[in-house]
């Protein structure tokens, strides 16, 4: 019962979303079997993404040791760290979703802050294909200019979350990363 009770907490939003969507069909037939064809196109699209990160991210942390990741990213990795963390996020694939896994096992594995926000903010705005895109569809000066408008943003922006987060808050983000691999 307890088990239950855990799973219905913690997949609540979904089963309010499923919920909805039901209403939806019977009060709203039209809107409601769109909405739910394109909720089942997404939740299809996430079951083929998920599993392989997180098989991947299974391999990293049994294979890649904490101590390398450390020297790589970690807080005294300067700014190789900080490359290395955009260079991670910008050369990945997938939808925003797929990079959390991620992050969450960087923090496990000791990488700062700053390189996890460096991360997250280059897998959400620098990725390589979507940069050759917007050179064939909008131009090179157009793709530059975003591209550094972006970096500049995601530094200032990870610089600031880093150094306005208290110590509490870390802890709490740490701990809710542990926690949510070790459930993974």
């Amino acid at each position: 019962m307890l088990a239950m009770k855990q799973g219905v907490r913690r997949y609540r939003f979904f089963i309010i979303l499923l919920f909805l969507n039901i209403l939806m069909v019977i009060f709203q037939p039209e809107i409601g079997q769109e909405a739910m064809k394109l909720s089942m196109n997404q939740f299809i699209e996430m079951l083929s993404i998920l599993p392989p990160i997180f098989i991947l991210l299974g391999f990293m942390d049994v294979w890649i040791e904490k101590d390398l990741i450390m020297k790589y990213m970690g807080k005294n990795a300067g700014i190789k760290g900080g490359i290395l963390a955009f260079m991670l996020g910008s050369f990945s694939s997938g939808p925003l979703y797929a990079a959390f896994p991620v992050a969450a096992l960087f923090l496990k594995k000791g990488v700062s802050f700053f390189n996890v926000f460096l991360f997250i903010g280059s897998w959400s705005t620098t990725k390589i294909p979507m940069m050759l895109f917007e050179v064939s569809q909008l131009g090179e000066k157009f793709a530059v200019c975003r591209f550094f408008l972006n970096l500049a943003a995601i530094i200032l922006l990870a610089f600031l979350m880093e150094h306005t987060l208290s110590s509490e808050e870390k802890d709490e983000v740490y701990k809710n990363a542990l926690k949510q691999i070790s459930e993974d």
